[in-house]
Order: C-alpha cells, then structure tokens, then sequence
C-alpha cells in the first residue's frame, strides 16, 4: 500500500498538519480533504476495474473508539420517486447500497477532537449478477476534521441547514426565532438550535467575544452591518466603554422599526455615545470585523463574510476567519481609524489603495485589501487573474453574480471553459442555481424548500425573505500547485468595491483553499440532489444502477466531464 501526506502544513517548525491524504492499494486510490467539522472524501478504481464497480462503501472509526458505517438514502431495490414518503424512506449501509459517485461529503452526527479514521471499499458486482456485491480492495485513512493546521488562525462555517431534512428531523421544523423579534428577547430556548445553524462559525465568534469581556485590559473596535443576534448585542453591552462601534444607517437600518436602532440606542446606553458611529461609505458599511485592543495596540481580529444577526449566523451559508496576529489586526485598525475618522475619505487613503501581504510560518500566506477604493480593479483585477488563470479548478459559492466588474464577468463564463468549475449562487429572485462546466446549471426555488414541500421531503421551516447563499468565496486551482481563495466580506462586484466598505482576503494556502474547496463540494451537493429528488417520477426514479447500467462509464470517457472531476478530485 502507498500511503503518504499530500501539500503538508508545518505549524511553528512543529510536527507537519496535513492538508489531505491519499492511500492507494490494489488498484483502489482513497484521497480525504478536511473540511470544517466533516471530510471530502474521494475515490478512484484502476480502469480494469470499473465494469464490475457496483460503487464505494465507506466506514469510519469514531474518536470515541466506537465503529460506524456511512449509509445511503438509494438502494437497488427501491424505487424513490417524489411521491415517496418519509416514512417509506430508507437508510442502507453502503456495504449494501454503494455510493454510485467518485466523492462523498461526509458530516459526522457528533464531531469531536481526535482522529477519524475512515475505511473504504470498492464494492463489486458478482459475476454474472445485477446486483449481488463482493468486497473488493479497500484502504484507510486518518484524518482530525477539527484541527486548524495553523496555531494563530481560525477558520469556520456555519451549517446553512435551516431549510432542510436535517433541521426538520432533529428538530422538528421548530422556529428559530420569535415571531416579533427585539433585541433583548429571551434566547434560552433557541441555544440548542443555534449552536448546530451556526456550527463552528458561532463557537468562534463568541469565543472571541469572551476573551474580550474576561480580560479588563482588552478593548473592542466593531465594524456592523446587520446587528441584531440578542446574545451578541448583549456581549457588546458587557465591554462598556471599552468598545467602539462603527455601524452602518443605510436605509434598512435606519427606517422605522429597524433593529438596529434599537441596538445603536442600547449601546451608547452602555458604551457613552462619542464611542458609537454610524454611516455608510458611498452605499454601505458592509464590513463585519471585531478588533481587539490593548490600548493603542491591535492584537487579534475576526473579519468574514457572517452579519452579527440572527440571519447571518443561524439561516445563511457564511464564514468567518481569526487572525490571532498584532500585524494584520494592525492592518485592520488602520481601516477602522479611517471610516471613524471621516468615511467619505476613505477611498482616497493609503488603506484603500493596494493590497497588503502578510507572511508569518504561523499564519497562512495571505494578502488583504479594504474598499471602498477609487478603482474596484485594485482588488478585483487579482481576483479576476486567478479565475482567467487557472489551470484545473474553479469553485465557488457567491451570494449573486448579478453585478458588474471583471470578476462576476469571468464567474459567468466559467461555464464555456475547457476546466472543471463548479459552484453555487443565488439570484435576487430567490433561486439558487448550481452550475458546472459541461453540464446544464441546475435552478432551486425556494419556494419549493419552504412551501408545499412534496415527499419524500418532510415539510420544511422557511428562512424568511433574503438571501440562504451569503457566501462570498472563490477557490482556483484547490488541488493544484499553485491554490488561492478570495474570502471576506466584498461581494466581488465593482459596485461594492467602489461604494461599501469592505474587506478581501486571498489565501495562498492549500489547505485553505482545500477546506473552502470542501464548503463549495458540500453546498454543490446538497442542492442538487434536493433538485434530482423534485423532477424523480416513476419512469425515470432514483435508485442505484444495476450492472447492466454501467453507472461508471461515463466517468472514464475523456470527452465527459465526469472525468475530469473523477481525475482531479484524487490526484
């Protein structure tokens, strides 16, 4: 067996984290990415192998010791259709239902440190049978899916589940907010709730809001967009005036009944109002950072594409990064000391007018740019060169690809290009559209997630009106040589990088870019499979193929896409 680490991280010149591991025996190649609390893992059978592939059945050794397999919603047998109900739905062992597909996004039920060790197979179809199944070769691997590689940065997700099966079943569709939410309503009957929506990305956000209260000598400075999640506005309300808040008065958070006036009113109750600002740069103060101080000094900053708001945090797919660094939180204080000082000339300031690199063993290789600035091509056109340049991959997730500049241009031809590119947005109408390279995008109302549901969905809680996919991320070349990922909170569009207040990070880091790479994976495949189940009918059901169907072929035909996919995701 060839066993070995893959683009390792050395973390402090200690021992190396790997970004992911490939294992190859008897003609089967097993290769896992780490995402953030669950594992991409990829597949790949030697040519001779694959008329007789019935699929991949995967097992896992859980840190507790305890050992579990990964099961599957299609078998042979069954025919799932849109009139089947959720009572009729069936999990099978894939041992006995093999996954028909070279990758699989696996999210463990209970994620915890420590080493999964994950087992795969390819399954075989007998001789001469349809449907009856023989073990083949199979190999293991060991991945942590909670360590961050890096000992002064953090990075997480939230889920983005709100609207789905999974939210339904474990916690029966329950609201996730009143009817009428303030401020100051009592959340202890959400906690639950939230702390699986906001997943990680919650931990880390108020992990940093802690520190910050039990240490008297730590000060805040917060750039706000949408300000409204109680228990964070509470937070704010502990520092006193060891906080400074600079919060955008756009028209939906100044209109009447917005929340946010009432927040501004709580905490210049509690901070003193010379240490709370409000404005909105040309259009908005889009930004959503938390600095933390000692004195004069910056220390440590958390930025991302995540609102402060019960939205942002608990119904949208969002990110949020931690950069425990003097030097880039320095980086961001310098933006803050501009907007506080005077927004309107924050364009024309040395802050806005490049990009800032930041290289530390420590941290990942990045480089930073803060809008508004006077041309969108001083962030954009990097961002723009890394999509055109590109040599295998383009994946993404971005709220919408409505607006204008070179990066949205290059997103929306991905589709005519001879790479694999894969990724999802949101359209102002509401549908998520999910498209690939060589292949019909694929449109999801979401009325259909959240009314009228037909089975086999149970009917699902609705999110409410505005955007599900709120990330902003673009991922070139993640399994290649050279790999970046544009993150933060700039929707990528000319307008915003002229007019809002922003921020942009490109990571050149694999595993970085490997973890975002899982997050679009997970996305791309959440949706379209709720997409296949819509349009299942009894002529055309979803089951697994028989023999006779060669579910593999089209996966080693150099003309298909599939191929490609099946070549890049393991090599």
């Amino acid at each position: 067996m060839c066993f070995g680490l893959v683009g390792s991280t050395v973390i402090g010149g200690g021992r190396p984290i790997p970004d992911e591991l490939r294992a190859t025996q008897d003609g089967l190649t097993f290769k896992v990415f780490r995402g953030d609390g669950c594992a991409l893992l990829c597949f790949d059978v030697d040519e001779r192998l694959k008329d007789d592939l019935a699929g991949f059945a995967i097992e896992y050794v859980h840190p507790s010791g305890s050992r579990r397999d990964v099961r599957n919603r299609l078998n042979f047998a069954e025919r799932v259709t849109a009139e089947t109900t959720p009572e009729d739905r069936r999990w099978t062992p894939t041992s006995e239902a093999p996954l028909q597909t070279f990758r699989w996004v696996h999210f463990p039920r209970d994620v915890e440190p420590g080493t999964f060790t994950y087992k795969a197979t390819a399954m075989l179809f007998k001789r001469r049978s349809q449907t009856a199944l023989e073990r083949g070769p199979a190999v293991e691997v060991p991945l942590d899916l909670l360590e961050e590689g890096f000992s002064r940065f953090q990075m997480a997700f939230t889920r983005g589940y709100l609207s789905s099966q999974a939210y339904a079943t474990r916690f029966r569709n329950a609201p996730f907010q009143p009817r009428r939410p303030t401020i100051d309503f009592d959340t202890s009957g959400y906690e639950k709730r939230w702390e699986w929506l906001g997943f990680n990305a919650r931990r880390v956000l108020f992990d940093f809001l802690r520190e910050a209260i039990t240490q008297p000598s730590l000060s805040l400075d917060v750039f706000a967009y949408d300000l409204n999640e109680p228990d964070f506005i509470r937070a704010l309300v502990q520092l006193g005036p060891r906080l400074r808040l600079f919060l955008d008065d756009s028209h939906e958070h100044s209109k009447p009944g917005a929340r946010e006036l009432a927040a501004r009113a709580a905490l210049e109750a509690s901070a003193g109002a010379a240490n709370v600002k409000v404005g909105h740069f040309g259009r908005f103060a889009h930004d959503k950072v938390l600095i933390q101080r000692r004195g004069a000094r910056a220390l440590k900053v958390l930025s991302g594409s995540a609102n402060f708001s019960i939205r942002g945090l608990y119904v949208q797919s969002n990110n949020v990064f931690v950069f425990d660094d003097p030097e880039t939180a320095a980086l961001y204080a310098r933006a803050f000391k501009h907007a506080w000082d005077g927004a309107n000339a924050f364009n024309t300031s040395e802050i806005a007018s490049r990009w800032f690199g930041v290289r530390d063993p420590e941290l990942p290789r990045m480089f930073i740019s803060f809008a508004p600035h006077r041309r969108a091509e001083v962030s954009l056109t990097r961002v723009a060169e890394a999509i055109r340049d590109a040599r295998s991959s383009v994946l993404y997730s971005i709220m919408n690809i409505d607006g204008t500049g070179d990066v949205l241009k290059e997103i929306r031809a991905l589709p005519r290009r001879d790479l694999y590119a894969f990724g999802t947005t949101q359209s102002t109408s509401g549908s998520l559209t999910v498209a690939a390279s060589g292949r019909r995008a694929v449109s999801v109302p979401f009325s259909f997630l959240k009314a009228k549901v037909p089975p086999p969905f149970r009917e699902e809680i609705a999110g409410g009106l505005g955007q599900v996919i709120h990330h902003k991320f673009v991922v070139a070349d993640f399994n290649d040589l050279e790999p970046v990922v544009f993150a933060g909170s700039s929707n990528l569009a000319a307008g915003g990088e002229t007019l809002n207040g922003d921020n942009l990070v490109a990571f050149y880091d694999r595993r970085i870019a490997s973890i975002y790479a899982v997050e679009a994976v997970r996305l791309i495949d959440h949706y379209r499979f709720r997409a296949a189940m819509r349009t299942a009918t009894n002529v055309k059901p979803l089951r697994l193929k028989r023999r006779s169907e060669r579910w593999a072929a089209t996966f080693y035909d150099p003309r298909n896409p599939r191929s490609r996919e099946r070549l890049l995701f393991v090599r």
